[in-house]
């Protein structure tokens, strides 16, 4: 699954870049950390798959696009939850203070308007709700940064 090894790769930062700023790793704050990461890789590319999955199938890519089918909105909410979750309990473990938690929530907000609309046999509108995901990801950030300076 080209999506779960994205996830894998692309989330690996989270863990190097704390362990640089803190100079060691705390498995309360870095492994629901690095899961809220790779759930919400696997929800935006899942998405981004379902623009190619024709091309996927005649070269024989095993994207989630394919594998979840019918019910890849299931599964995206499924990861969707859990990246919330995660990042809930991450943020709640790095004592990040109240700010954290409403952006969190707009956040969870984005990620649930993408799920809910996306139309997965529209390309057009599966890279517009791909491409959204920059507000998803500005609003974690943004609870992030507040959170650390009202602590």
């Amino acid at each position: 699954q080209p999506q779960a090894f994205l996830g894998l790769t692309f989330n690996w930062g989270a863990l190097l870049g704390w362990a640089a700023i803190k100079g060691s790793l705390d498995p309360s704050v870095i492994v629901p950390l690095y899961t809220a990461g790779i759930c919400w890789t696997l929800v935006y590319d899942t998405i981004y798959a379902h623009q190619d999955k024709e091309d996927d199938l005649k070269v024989g890519v095993k994207s989630t696009a394919l594998r979840f089918g019918d019910s890849t909105k299931q599964w995206i909410s499924a990861f969707g939850t859990a990246s919330i979750g995660s990042f809930a309990l991450s943020g709640y473990s790095a004592e990040l203070a109240w700010p954290y938690y409403p952006l969190l929530t707009a956040a969870a907000a984005q990620l649930a308007w993408q799920i809910t609309t996306v139309d997965l046999s529209d390309r057009m509108d599966c890279n517009r709700k791909f491409v959204s995901n920059k507000w998803f990801g500005a609003l974690v950030f943004w609870g992030i940064v507040f959170g650390r300076l009202a602590s």
